[in-house]
């Protein structure tokens, strides 16, 4: 299975393909509940994100429902004890803490 993201408004939607229905699904991602959508092509898959987003957007502006699902900015990580030690040393050498650091390489590796 091949999977893919696709981006509308500030709205990404995880893409994935079924060979074995020939079709593509789309679920938008980072909502305060589940929104999906079908297509055979990236024209239908473009229109029926559009027409599946619309349709979220007012269901939760009906019922004074933020449509994106909010984060606390708490994160706890598990590692591995070596992960957890080299990332010290990398940001006592960048003369941060681990916190900012984890939190610029987050940020970092999630733009890009």
């Amino acid at each position: 299975m091949m999977m893919n993201t696709m981006e509308l408004d500030g709205f990404t939607a995880v893409i994935r393909y079924n060979d074995e229905t020939g079709e593509f699904r789309g679920e938008i991602q980072g909502l305060n509940g589940g929104a999906d959508f079908y297509g055979k092509s990236s024209d239908d898959l473009r229109r029926e994100f559009r027409a599946s987003l619309d349709f979220f957007i007012e269901t939760c502006a009906k019922n004074g429902i933020e449509p994106k699902k909010a984060a606390s900015g708490k994160l706890m990580l598990r590692v591995p004890p070596a992960v957890h030690s080299a990332a010290l040393v990398a940001a006592q050498a960048a003369g941060t803490s681990l916190n900012q650091w984890a939190a610029k390489v987050l940020a970092e590796a999630a733009q890009g």
